[in-house]
């Protein structure tokens, strides 16, 4: 089980500081946030810069996905706007394509992102606009996780079916799994759900949860029981697991150093429970 951590909770950090943070801390990877302030994709500078944070990666072994959440990268007035589905998303497609050739350079193992809300009418937008980013990827090489969101159009894993079928199957169109919108909204136990999308899974982010509120949560504080997830998740996946706490940058280093050790202890229970099961 290889764990990251997600630079959306160190964005009071620099970028290299961040990952030394995490490297020091015992950390295998990190999901980078494409975001004004660590890496941004449409820095005039952005080849120098992203050569600097590959030799920052390989410095500290960490291996890297690439994530696109940022706020308000796109525009200073509404957040993740424009999405895929506004009626002009071209910046939002920009902003994919810009992070699927970061992606490439750094040796991502996946790149990762998200519908946007709109209504169900909006559908062949989001599969015309998804298909772009594939078909690129597929030229560069690189690996796509489709992130469920609760609320967006693409809510829940059986929308994620969907969208795969429409878009043909295309084999570097993966799953990005929340474990903590597994809790929220699936119908399916969290383990279950793992299992449930283990021939897609291209990379997982980890946080506790409450069903039905959508409130990224530090471990413990929430209503998962870990070590089954943990347990799935080392059956059928070797992808990074990072923890995703986008709130919980004013304290990040020591939220970073209790998570980790909060994974390992589960991880352990986990090995445990399958040498001595109840």
């Amino acid at each position: 089980m290889r764990f990251g951590y997600g630079t959306n909770g160190f964005t009071n950090h620099r970028l290299p500081e961040a990952l030394a943070v995490l490297a020091d801390l015992g950390y295998d990877g990190v999901a980078l946030t494409l975001d004004t302030n660590h890496l941004d994709p449409f820095d005039a500078d952005l080849a120098r810069r992203t050569a600097g944070v590959a030799a920052d990666l390989q410095r500290h072994g960490l291996a890297v996905v690439i994530e696109t959440g940022a706020r308000y990268l796109l525009d200073p007035w509404r957040k993740h706007s424009p999405t895929l589905m506004d009626d002009d998303p071209a910046r939002r497609l920009e902003y994919l394509r810009r992070a699927v050739r970061v992606g490439a350079d750094l040796g991502a193992e996946a790149v990762s992102f998200w519908a946007g809300i709109g209504p169900p009418e909006a559908w062949d937008r989001l599969v015309d606009g998804t298909r772009q980013i594939v078909e690129l990827a597929s030229e560069t090489g690189v690996t796509l996780g489709f992130e469920p969101e609760p609320g967006m159009l693409v809510n829940d894993i059986a929308d994620w079916r969907r969208l795969h079928d429409d878009l043909g199957r295309p084999p570097n169109f993966g799953i990005t799994l929340d474990i903590g919108h597994c809790r929220c909204l699936e119908t399916l136990p969290v383990p279950e759900c793992v299992t449930a999308v283990a021939d897609h899974l291209v990379n997982v982010q980890i946080d506790d949860m409450r069903r039905g509120v959508h409130e990224h949560l530090e471990f413990g504080t929430g209503e998962i029981d870990f070590p089954p997830v943990l347990a799935a998740l080392s059956a059928s996946y070797d992808g990074l697991v990072s923890v995703e706490l986008p709130r919980h940058a004013h304290a990040a280093p020591a939220i970073a150093a209790r998570s980790l050790e909060f994974l390992r202890n589960a991880a352990k229970e986990a090995g445990d429970r399958h040498d001595h099961p109840r």
